[in-house]
């Protein structure tokens, strides 16, 4: 039987702006054939197993051994579109139809909403012919991120009763351009797609058009991440700027009054390209409306899922990895054997989920630990026992391990026996700390604890404050960055980490 495939759109580039929807068909797919732009991270929510297929040279490979990257090779035919989106339409309406006539449940995950300059329609034209069955899921189109990442409406009663999306690169076989400039420049807000390497030309057809030269313009460099970058400027001087600050794509073009910049009233009168907290101070709406620049910015460098409802505004940065071992030979020995052990303790979520994990790999499970007590470091590592069936029988009111020992000195451990999974790189302080109150403790490694690829390069000046949540991600943020500004703040989750920064001069 022939498969289904469904169009997801994957969201602007932030990977939490991935609908529910989207995401529940994400976690369902057999195969996941996605845009280059697409975050990584989303991939994490495949199954195992499912094949992970980039169209797209660029793409990089999956992070993930046990699942299968494809890469389409570079074909006759093939241009490049200012979106840095290098691909052979054909090949891929090929692969998408080849995977569904397997009979496999393919997500076609593609970047933004799937309807707005996505070349959807050739690929529903390949699915229609091949009467395969497909639905479209809608996502957040790049042009409301940018919006609402830059606090600039695109419609405002006082400035614009209207929007137009434009695309900045049409195809290059075509004859004749689709573009009415004399109608767009009449638009009340024009919202251009992949224009930054066409400004100038851009530029001179909408001031052909009777587009006034001082029309505000805003430039949203990787609108919602955490590289966001926004230009402010006029036509007469925004292709100027955009190459002055080497603006590169992806990057949405806002113009019209609901930018509406006022006179600069620096020195110089020089406005830069910024990042998102410190804009150009001659921008009305966005002064007024800008939340990034408005909330303290905190760089969270843990693995913790995003919180909300706190004080600031939080960009999730992990600066470590959580890999499988290569071998768990020794580990599952000891998962034979742990009916031996009085205590199991438990000191992250991921501790626990490899624990389980080579628990089913050995053919156990949760009964064996009948009798075992169980300790959980802080919520979220109590959350995920709870996903397997277990109630930790200890809960530290300080979520570290300090508050772990603390609890543990009013129980009487001397004698008994504690089983501690932990990390290949965690700190022996806790092994110590039990062995000073008088336990048997036997540690072994259930996880990798890796840096991160391809960290973004950062404007750390952008931040006001820098949360440390390990050793590990001090140090691998030493690697990476070297320091931290003085202008920035730093905290750091328990005293271990604090002495790790201490070392690293990061404080």
């Amino acid at each position: 039987m022939k498969g289904k495939v469904y169009l997801v759109g994957a969201g602007p580039g932030k990977p939490d702006l991935i609908t529910v929807r989207g995401l529940n068909i994400l976690k369902e797919a057999d195969v996941v054939i996605y845009d280059y732009l697409v975050d990584r991270s989303l991939l994490e929510y495949a199954k195992d197993g499912a094949q992970l297929l980039c169209c797209d040279k660029l793409g990089k490979p999956s992070p993930f051994s046990y699942k299968e990257t494809l890469y389409i090779d570079k074909g006759r035919g093939k241009e490049r579109y200012s979106n840095g989106f290098l691909v052979h339409q054909d090949k891929i309406n090929s692969l998408i139809i080849k995977k569904a006539k397997e009979g496999k449940k393919v997500a076609r995950l593609k970047n933004g909403d799937p309807t707005i300059f996505s070349r959807c329609s050739q690929e529903l034209k390949a699915l229609t012919k091949e009467k395969i069955e497909f639905e479209i899921v809608p996502g957040v189109t790049s042009a409301s991120a940018a919006s609402a990442f830059s606090g600039i409406p695109l419609t405002d009663r006082r400035f614009a009763s209207s929007c137009v999306f434009v695309t900045g690169h049409e195809e290059p076989i075509k004859k004749e351009s689709l573009l009415n400039w004399e109608s767009i420049a009449k638009i009340g807000t024009i919202v251009l797609y992949m224009a930054v390497e066409n400004l100038d030309e851009i530029v001179s057809r909408l001031l052909g058009a009777g587009k006034d030269e001082n029309t505000p313009v805003a430039i949203v460099e990787n609108a919602s991440l955490i590289t966001q970058r926004i230009l402010i400027g006029t036509l007469k001087d925004i292709a100027q700027k955009a190459k002055e600050q080497s603006l590169k794509p992806p990057a949405i073009v806002i113009v019209g009054k609901v930018v509406n910049p006022v006179r600069d009233r620096s020195p110089s009168g020089d406005r830069k390209l910024v990042s998102a907290k410190c804009i150009s101070n001659g921008v009305k709406l966005e002064k007024e409306f800008n939340w990034l620049k408005k909330n303290k910015r905190i760089l969270f460098t843990g693995l913790s899922q995003e919180r909300f409802f706190i004080r600031g505004t939080y960009f999730y940065l992990p600066l470590i990895k959580i890999e499988p071992l290569d071998d768990y030979k020794e580990f599952d020995n000891y998962l034979k054997d742990i009916r031996n052990f009085d205590w199991i303790v438990f000191v992250s979520r991921y501790a626990v989920e490899y624990f389980f994990k080579r628990l089913s790999a050995i053919s156990y499970d949760s009964r064996i630990l009948a009798g075992i007590k169980i300790a959980a470091i802080g919520n979220s590592t109590k959350n995920r026992l709870l996903g397997f069936g277990i109630i930790a029988d200890l809960l530290p009111q300080k979520e570290s391990s300090e508050g772990l020992v603390r609890e543990f000195k009013n129980l009487d451990i001397r004698g008994k026996r504690i089983f501690l999974p932990r990390s290949d790189i965690s700190d022996k302080g806790l092994e110590k700390a039990f062995k000073r109150l008088g336990a048997k403790i036997t540690t072994s490694f259930a996880y990798r604890n890796v840096i991160p690829k391809d960290l973004p390069d950062l404007d750390l000046n952008t931040f006001d404050e820098i949360m440390f949540t390990s050793p590990s991600t001090v140090r691998n943020f030493k690697k990476k960055y070297k320091k931290v500004p003085k202008n920035v703040k730093v905290r750091c989750i328990g005293k271990v980490t604090l002495r790790e920064a201490k070392r690293c001069r990061l404080l």
